[in-house]
C-alpha cells in the first residue's frame, strides 16, 4: 500500500514521498519488487539484506529495468546489457551514466523509499 503526503516544499515544490515498500520478511534477500508510485515505475532489490530503490528505465534509452541480471549488486540492462552498480546507481567503469535512485531507509512499518511525484 502507498502512503500519501501532500507537503510542499518552501519552493512550491512537492516534497518527497515516504513509501512503504514492505516489512524484511515479505522482501527476502535476493528478491526484489515494482512498485507504481505517482506515475514512476520503481524496482526495489533486497541483496544480501540491503535494499535499493531505482527508477525502473535505463538512463540510456529507457529501457526497463525490472528483468534485468543481478550479478550481485550490479545489474545489467537487458536491452542493451550497460551495467549499474545499485550500491552508486551509476554505471561500472568510467561511464557517466547513472541511474535515478531513491534513498531507501529502515522505518516501524518496514522498508520505505523516498520518492519525489513527477511533474506531468
Amino acid at each position: 500500500m502507498l502512503s500519501q503526503s501532500n507537503r510542499s516544499t518552501a519552493c512550491g515544490q512537492e516534497a518527497p514521498r515516504l513509501i512503504p515498500i514492505d516489512t524484511v520478511d515479505e522482501l527476502p534477500p535476493g528478491k526484489r519488487k515494482l512498485v507504481f508510485v505517482d506515475g514512476r515505475s520503481v524496482v526495489i532489490f533486497n541483496i544480501e539484506g540491503t535494499v535499493y530503490a531505482i527508477e525502473n528505465s535505463c538512463p540510456h534509452n529507457g529501457a526497463s529495468l525490472a528483468s534485468g541480471q543481478l550479478d550481485g549488486h550490479v545489474l545489467r540492462c537487458p536491452a542493451h546489457g550497460l551495467r549499474f552498480d545499485l550500491a552508486t546507481g551509476c554505471i561500472r567503469g568510467a561511464g557517466s551514466l547513472c541511474l535515478t535512485t531513491f534513498p531507501v531507509q529502515k522505518a516501524e512499518s518496514g522498508v520505505v523509499a523516498s520518492v519525489t511525484r513527477t511533474e506531468v
